[in-house]
């Protein structure tokens, strides 16, 4: 059972890391830097929601040490690892609290903490207060792109679960 769910494992990070490789293709919707659909987050919900947070965060770390590897700079690591690790703390708390329930409710909370940790993690590397403008641009962002990444993630786990292994 341990080789399954290892597998099932590796093939989420592989979705997640396939989905990041794709939206990082796409161009801006919005001529304002950060904001992006955060796709690969639904695999993270569907971790939270299926699996557990150790689980969640395996597969998060992998996909962001991954994809810095093979996308990005070291800046774009220490990004997406604020973001990423703020955000799964976070969702791991709401998932608890709503017991499982409301993911779309759990990718909003998810998706604006990913943005604070990323523009905190902005200020900490520039020491510039005026990425502070950028705030109501990625709180706004970060509940809508959360809330639709929270459906997408029950709309997984209404058709993948049953499927997998436990």
């Amino acid at each position: 059972m341990k080789i399954k769910k290892l597998t099932f494992l590796s093939l989420l990070t592989t979705l997640s890391l396939a989905v990041y490789a794709i939206e990082s293709a796409i161009p801006p919707l919005v001529p304002i830097p950060g904001i992006k659909l955060g796709l690969a987050n639904i695999v993270t919900l569907f971790l939270l929601r299926r699996f557990s947070a150790k689980d969640a965060l395996l597969v998060l770390l992998c996909r962001i040490l991954l994809s810095a590897f093979l996308f990005g700079q070291a800046l774009s690591l220490l990004y997406s690892l604020a973001g990423g690790l703020a955000s799964l703390a976070v969702m791991a708390v709401v998932m608890g609290m709503l017991r499982r329930n409301m993911l779309f409710l759990t990718g909003a909370m998810g998706g604006l903490t990913h943005n604070l940790g990323q523009l905190f993690t902005a200020f900490l590397i520039t020491a510039t207060p005026g990425v502070a403008a950028y705030l109501p641009f990625l709180v706004i962002s970060g509940i809508l792109t959360g809330v639709f990444t929270g459906m997408c993630a029950a709309f997984m786990d209404r058709y993948l679960s049953p499927r997998m292994p436990r």
